[in-house]
Order: C-alpha cells, then structure tokens, then sequence
C-alpha cells in the first residue's frame, strides 16, 4: 500500500519565528563556511594517499549511519511515495560528488570550490524551465550573463597558459555545479518538496555511497592509505563535514531567515579560494581572481534578485510619488512568487482611498 506524502516536521512551539541574524547566527555561518569549503581541501591534501572518490563514499557511509540513528530516534520514517524521486537525487549527488573526485585529481581545489558553487545559477535556469512561479526577471538575467561571463574568463585565461589538465578538472568541476542544481531542480519539482530535510540528505548519502563505491573500484581509485592522517581526514569528512554542519545548519534554519543565511553562504568560495593558496601553495592567478569575482557577483544577484527588485520597487515609487507621475514599481519583474512587485505603500493608500495614478 502507498502511504501519503508526509507533511515537513513541525517546528517545535518553543522555537520562535525566524528572524534577523545576530552575533550567534553570523559566528556559527562562518564557521560552517569555513567547514565547506575545507572540505575539498581536505580532499585534495591527501589524494595521493586515498582517493577523493573512495573518500568520498566512505564519508557518505558513515554519514548514512549515523543520520539513519537519529532518524530512528526521532522517529523518522521516509515515504513510500518519495523513494523515486528520492533515487533520482540519490543518483544526481552521486553523480555532483564523481564529477568533484575527477575534477580535484586534475586542477586546483580553489578552482573546484568557485566552479561547484555556480549551481544556484543553474537551478535558477532549471526552474525557470520548470516552475511558473520561478521565472526569471531582468536581475536575475543580468546576474546569470556576469556569472557565465567569469566562467569564460577563467577558463580563456588558463587557456592562454596552455594547461590543458586544469581546464578540463575546471570543466569538471563545472559540470558538477551543474549537477548540484539539478539535485535542486528534482527537490523542488517532486514529493520531496515537501519531506523533512532529513529524508532527503538520507537519499543523498545513500546513493553517494552506494554508487561510488563500485566506481571507485572499476576505475581504479580504490587507493587508501590507513594512516593517522588519512583517518583524521575520512573523521573531519564525515563527522564534520556530512553530518554535523548539516544539524548545525538545519538549526539555523529553524530561527533565522533562509535569505540572511544565504547572503553569507558565499563566503565558502572565498574561503576555498584562501586556504587553497595558504594550506596548499595553490596560485592565484589574475585571470582567476578576475573570473571568480565576476562569477560570485553574479550568483550573488542571481540569489538576491528579490531583494534587488524590492530595493529598485521601493526607489522608484519614492521618486514617482516625488515627482507626481505614479508608481511604476509594477513594472519591476522578480525571480520568484508573485509575477510583479507591488509597492507596499501604494497599498496603503489604496486602503485608505487615496487615488494612485498608474504609470
């Protein structure tokens, strides 16, 4: 018998809406973007050592374990009705996390790090194809053009060095943020919508575990050298890394705003960018630097394109209002709800009776 959808887990009364960030909120976000982007760092430090594909897995697997303990201790039970789209997001992170191990056997972690963080632009393009709702405005176009245009920097600036082993891990690494908004585009487009966050980092680590493991061993990655170092590395990937910041970060989004967190999510490619030089004498090379940048800037628009209308909504109608010729913040597309901003103010002069004379 197939059961219905489960409803998301409540949040307990006790928890206060979300809200604003403050000093705890900002401290533990960076510490989680530090982690982040740690990660392919780590990865990267000891692949001579043990393969990142197999490391990979292996996190995935102890990850699984434990998140299937507290699962079971809450309660949890995932749906019948979400096992599909559940193998398909399993299969799409196994397939994010294969591309990473490629693309960190050829090119640089900081170059991993910039290039996997593109996925917010291609799961804006996925659901522009897919969600009415989600359709793209100006903004969010021009924000799109910066970030494929730093792309096309990075990548025709280290043409020009002729290091044609880097360009394709950066292709690689490419195509896994591609991959990563895809996993974004199947939540959102399916019953795990509406599953807790739990089920679905379940789906994840499982498919990355179950997957890698056998590409691992018929490609020939199967290395695992079981030093101190190395264990440290597989303890800080999966204890850290793919179980505790996912709590911390589900603890955050239980009382602040989503759109706050977000800003600051960026700093993990910066991040990745600094340690990779400072922790692994990676250079920086400008055509990079300048790449990155254009890149960032762009997913940051892509990201905060609401934001952006709101602002731009607000400016206009002060100065319509100014200077007597209406407002004309209906004109102003965003990327996602309604299909136009409407000025707040304007409301309430409707409410009050005021006449407001279209633009």
């Amino acid at each position: 018998m197939r059961t219905a959808p489960a409803a998301p887990s409540p949040v307990p009364a006790a928890f206060p809406d979300p809200g604003g960030l403050d000093a705890r909120a900002v401290g533990v976000m960076v510490l989680l973007c530090l982690t982040w982007s740690l990660q392919q760092i780590s990865l990267k430090a000891v692949s001579a050592q043990a393969s990142p594909m197999l490391m990979v897995a292996l996190r995935s697997g102890v990850a699984l374990l434990l998140l299937a303990a507290l699962m079971h201790r809450r309660g949890e039970v995932p749906g019948r009705a979400r096992l599909r789209p559940g193998a398909v997001v399993g299969a799409l992170f196994a397939l994010e996390y294969l591309l990473v191990a490629e693309a960190l056997r050829l090119t640089h972690a900081a170059h991993v790090v910039v290039f996997l963080y593109t996925a917010p632009v291609f799961a804006a393009l996925g659901l522009h194809l897919r969600l009415p709702a989600e359709r793209l405005g100006a903004v969010a176009w021009a924000g799109i053009a910066c970030a494929f245009g730093g792309i096309a920097l990075a990548f025709l600036g280290g043409g020009a060095s002729g290091f044609t082993g880097a360009l394709a891990g950066d292709a690689l690494a490419l195509l896994a943020g591609a991959a990563w908004g895809a996993t974004t585009v199947a939540i959102r487009c399916s019953t795990l919508a509406a599953a807790p966050a739990t089920e679905t980092l379940l789906y994840q680590l499982a498919g990355a575990c179950v997957l890698l493991l056998p590409a691992a061993w018929l490609t020939g990655q199967w290395h695992f050298d079981a030093t101190p170092l190395v264990w440290a590395h597989l303890g800080f990937q999966s204890l850290v890394v793919s179980f505790a910041s996912f709590l911390a970060w589900c603890w955050l989004l239980r009382r602040y705003l989503a759109s706050r967190l977000g800003v600051l999510s960026f700093l993990t490619p910066l991040f990745g960018v600094a340690l990779g030089a400072l922790l692994l004498g990676e250079p920086l090379r400008p055509h990079f630097i300048a790449g990155s940048a254009l890149v960032l800037a762009g997913i940051g628009i892509v990201a905060g394109g609401p934001s952006l209308a709101r602002g731009l909504q607000g400016a206009v109608c002060a100065a319509s209002m100014r200077g007597g010729t209406g407002c004309l913040a209906s004109m102003v597309r965003v990327t996602a709800g309604a299909a136009h901003v409407r000025c707040q103010q304007c409301k309430r002069r409707r409410r009050s009776g005021e006449p407001v004379r279209p633009a």
